[in-house]
């Protein structure tokens, strides 16, 4: 596929299922690297989960496998025999970067460990997600998204109401931490391998990816600092206020005004009712510890405006309210999306053939209107054979360590190397 941007040049395998690893490997064929996703005979397990349009399950029609998948190439190989194995290192010999999110159980099952690979391809980056790591008391444990993040403590902190059952989180929260934590690292040591002089493997846990964010920010530090961690709350924020979900006259709308000039952006925007002009609630924690008062107020003034006035005038005023929090219909984005959000990608299957523009934008050339490829059809897949190159050369260590980005080596998958 000829494809511009920012890694046009590199080769990377997409080996994984579902989310994390498809995802990962999506942001680096965003940008121009030619992703080659390599399927089971049964095909990613995703193309089974849906949603599917009408609800009619179909294997080309899967909106989690269309979404996650774009922008790449298909094989299919059977790495379970010894014919499929064999033609998998093909392809890794030829590649930059190897993402899976295989339990490590699995790949030695498959004779794929990572020592495998890199006597295959010493060049060769493997970024391995998987929901608690390769090393460690939980790293045999069978596990999805939804382990993962709980595991970490973060539904302690986020989901659900206090003295209640915690809640399930959104979906794939995980999964895409995992995905994004594994790209960022996993272009790191691409790059660095004219430095080190070799590849390596990242090794990347989803658990440990919600813990160092969601929860790490706020429980972390303060619980090895004096014991005291964060609980749950329900709906908002416990510290400040007001910063939370509160009806209006067509749905709800994310309330949020922390800062001194945003509540009295809000207290304008609300016609300055005399309750406001306190002194006291000039201050966000006073006003979070008189939550009980201020919010039935707020919510009767909200009640006359229609989620989107409020975020007009809100906005408008320098408080960062938002109206979006309902969207309508099945991946229906908000209005205050704006244009350019969903691009089309010559397809009508999944979707109506709509793709999510790219979440990270870059300024300069790489920021001209990406190309959008369809995910790649069950019976669309090409033979490994087609795709595999020979044994790329080793690429020597930089004697300049600030300037190896222009000596990474750029081989063609189909070109012999002399």
């Amino acid at each position: 596929m000829s494809n511009s941007g920012a890694l046009q040049g590199y080769k990377v395998i997409d080996f994984g299922q579902m989310v994390s690893a498809p995802f990962c490997a999506k942001l680096f064929s965003d940008f121009g690297a030619d992703v080659i996703k390599v399927e089971s005979p049964d095909g990613d397990a995703a193309r089974h989960t849906g949603p599917f349009p009408n609800d009619e399950p179909h294997l080309e029609k899967s909106g989690l496998f269309f979404i996650n998948n774009t922008n790449k190439r298909g094989v299919t190989c059977d790495v379970a025999t010894e014919e499929g194995r064999a033609l998998f290192l093909r392809l890794v010999e030829a590649a930059d970067i190897l993402i899976e999110n295989n339990l490590p159980g699995q790949m030695k099952a498959w004779g794929l460990t990572y020592d495998v690979l890199a006597e295959t391809n010493p060049d060769l980056v493997v970024v391995s997600i998987t929901p608690f790591g390769q090393t460690g008391p939980y790293s045999g444990w069978n596990g999805y998204d939804l382990n993962a993040y709980h595991l970490s403590g973060a539904s302690s902190r986020y989901c659900g109401r206090p003295g209640e059952a915690p809640l399930e989180h959104g979906t794939f929260a995980a999964d895409y931490f995992g995905a994004v934590t594994g790209a960022s690292w996993g272009l790191a040591a691409a790059y660095g391998r004219s430095v080190v002089g070799t590849g390596q493997q990242i090794d990347v846990s989803c658990a440990e990816a919600i813990a160092a964010t969601f929860v790490g920010g706020q429980n972390i530090g303060g619980f090895a600092q004096d014991g005291k961690f964060d609980k749950r709350t329900g709906v908002g924020m416990p510290l400040g206020a007001p910063a939370t979900i509160v009806p209006c006259r067509d749905g709800h709308v994310w309330m949020l005004a922390l800062e001194p000039g945003q509540w009295n952006g809000l207290r304008e925007v609300m016609g300055n009712p005399e309750w406001a002009d306190l002194e006291i609630f000039q201050d966000m924690f006073t006003r979070a510890q008189n939550a009980d008062v201020i919010y039935p107020f707020i919510e009767e003034w909200a009640m006359q405006h229609s989620k989107m006035e409020i975020m007009e005038k809100c906005q408008a005023a320098g408080c960062p309210d938002h109206g979006g929090v309902h969207h309508r219909g099945g991946g229906g984005a908000s209005p205050s999306a704006g244009p350019g959000l969903f691009r089309g990608c010559g397809t009508s299957r999944a979707g109506g053939g709509q793709d999510p523009r790219r979440p990270l934008q870059a300024a300069g050339k790489s920021r001209r209107p990406h190309r959008t490829r369809a995910a790649p059809r069950a019976t669309q897949h090409r033979g490994v054979r087609r795709l595999a190159g020979p044994r790329r050369r080793r690429h020597q260590r930089s004697s300049r360590p600030g300037h190896h980005l222009g000596r990474f080596r750029r081989i063609s998958w189909q070109r012999n190397v002399p």
